[in-house]
């Protein structure tokens, strides 16, 4: 069997690039997309490649459907793609009274008009070739809610509700589609966070890496996991 490709998106930093890293290592091929860090995702790529495997660096804004579709036509001319993982989102934190429509929409379209956009045109290979992981960054804000994050909460609760479904309708094709739920993880999203305070409510008592994530996604991508499907799985250190 020929290398397996997988596609992450938002791959320039952070729990995306940790992925890249760790399924190039356990011998997969690897796309990593990014909007602005093009030298970042650059650099990881040429990493990955000394490991002896190819990796591509597709630039463009997953809230753009015509450039998704485009910048995905052109790479499966290229390759054929086995694996995608939803990694991209960002975060625009304000109490819900001060929450702009401008936060709003950036947040919600990156995470789900992002998924959509990215998982869409990859489907119908799937389903032709009866093998494919789909595989969704979500977050416990999705699961439990957190203040400060109407806007965050309500865009990864919906990655997980399109997790729920389109697993459903995948199933019999031998395509998995699952979600992973992080807790707090050591990446620049928490930078701004009160680390402290939150930890009084971590049961492990300290912040996951973006390795222990990437970890728990490299085993979903695996044949492992071949009869997990409809999963939300929480890495939260007990939170």
């Amino acid at each position: 069997m020929s290398r397996k490709v997988a596609l992450i998106s938002g791959a320039s930093r952070g729990i995306g690039a940790a992925v890249a890293r760790t399924l190039a290592k356990d011998g997969l091929d690897v796309i990593l997309t990014c909007v602005q860090q093009r030298a970042a995702a650059d650099a990881i790529a040429e990493e990955l490649r000394a490991l002896g495997g190819k990796a591509w660096v597709a630039q463009f804004d997953v809230r753009d459907a015509e450039a998704s579709r485009a910048a995905i036509e052109q790479l499966l001319a290229e390759t054929e793609i086995h694996i995608v993982v939803n990694n991209a989102g960002v975060v625009a934190d304000a109490p819900f009274p001060g929450l702009t429509s401008e936060a709003w929409h950036r947040v919600v379209d990156t995470t789900l008009d992002g998924f959509f956009n990215v998982t869409q045109p990859l489907v119908m290979p799937m389903v032709r070739r009866k093998w494919g992981r789909i595989i969704n960054i979500s977050s416990i804000a999705g699961v439990t809610g957190n203040r400060g994050q109407v806007n965050y909460a309500a865009a990864k609760a919906g990655l997980i509700g399109a997790t729920k479904s389109l697993a459903l309708e995948l199933a019999s094709r031998n395509i998995t589609v699952n979600a992973v739920a992080p807790g707090l993880i050591d990446t620049e999203m928490i930078a701004s966070a009160p680390i402290e305070e939150i930890l009084k409510h971590v049961p492990m008592r300290r912040v996951g890496t973006a390795q222990e994530v990437a970890d728990l996604v490299a085993f979903i991508a695996s044949e492992k996991a071949s009869y997990m499907t409809g999963q939300v799985l929480s890495i939260t250190g007990g939170l």
